[in-house]
């Protein structure tokens, strides 16, 4: 009698969280189906939850007439040259985590206060100094504010705070360099923050958009991200057509993520994070 109740209160469980995912996920499913949909099934009333006549128009006419291909082609070079600095962060982290230095506390202060100041109140002055240094208009330009963040540092120094001290020293014992422990030892432990990492980098470079627009006065350096802003006030009567567009910057974010699920999890765990 207890296990056939148990096994309703699971099914009842499992019927609630389903329901409750497809709730989630449905607009993300509208958005995919609207952007394989004809203009005249887009716009049509009342809306037709899945496409009569499935077309991949819209996709073509971004990549063909408004130069989407390019703009994907920028965003990848932004999200390469961002990843640069996800090592740069794990130095940091290891630096914090496991070496004792004067003044170790007062600069992992300062790191955490960087977490505190909004970016917009930072852009005029980062812009100025990269004017200075002739990097408007670039694509380095764009990517080099987001290279290094103190989130990013703050992350690897928890999780490298878990890293047994005592193999480490056994490693110094056996002559191994710095260099050397950093990068074959304390980095592939380190693997499910680099996932955290990673993605979260990602997901910064990918979607950034007031910064690229602040930056690049060339249309020809613009970010998926700004061009799908511009899409949407110049080409306001296309739904099929902003859907694509959406759906193009959507889907590679949740294929990264579903990549790295299981690394991100395990990472934000043994890092004491929630």
């Amino acid at each position: 009698m207890r296990l056939a109740s148990a096994r309703g209160l699971t099914a009842v469980i499992g019927a609630v969280l389903g329901a409750g995912a497809l709730l989630t996920a449905f607009p993300f499913l509208w958005m995919v189906s609207g952007s394989v949909k004809p203009r005249s099934e887009s716009v049509a009333h009342p809306p037709l939850p899945l496409p009569q006549e499935p077309t991949f128009e819209s996709f073509a006419r971004l990549f063909g007439e408004l130069d989407f291909g390019r703009y994907l082609v920028n965003t990848i070079a932004v999200v390469l040259t961002s990843m640069a600095g996800v090592p740069l962060m794990a130095m940091a982290g290891y630096g914090f985590a496991k070496f004792r230095f004067r003044g170790r506390g007062v600069l992992f202060f300062l790191v955490l206060a960087t977490m505190m100041v909004p970016v917009q109140v930072t852009m005029i002055p980062t812009y100025l100094i990269l004017n200075g240094m002739r990097l408007t208009d670039t694509l380095i330009g764009i990517a080099l504010p987001g290279l290094v963040s103190g989130f990013g540092v703050f992350l690897f120094r928890q999780f490298m705070s878990t890293v047994p001290t005592e193999m480490i020293e056994a490693a110094r014992i056996d002559g191994a360099g710095e260099a050397r422990i950093f990068w074959r030892i304390v980095l592939p432990l380190s693997r499910p923050i680099m996932a955290v990492q990673i993605i979260l980098t990602f997901i910064g470079a990918w979607n950034s958009l007031l910064w690229p627009l602040l930056i690049a006065g060339d249309e020809r350096l613009y970010t998926l991200s700004v061009g799908l802003a511009l899409l949407n006030r110049q080409i306001a009567t296309n739904p099929s057509l902003q859907m694509a567009g959406s759906t193009l910057m959507v889907v590679p974010v949740l294929i990264v993520f579903i990549i790295c699920q299981r690394h991100i999890v395990r990472g934000f765990t043994l890092s004491g994070l929630k």
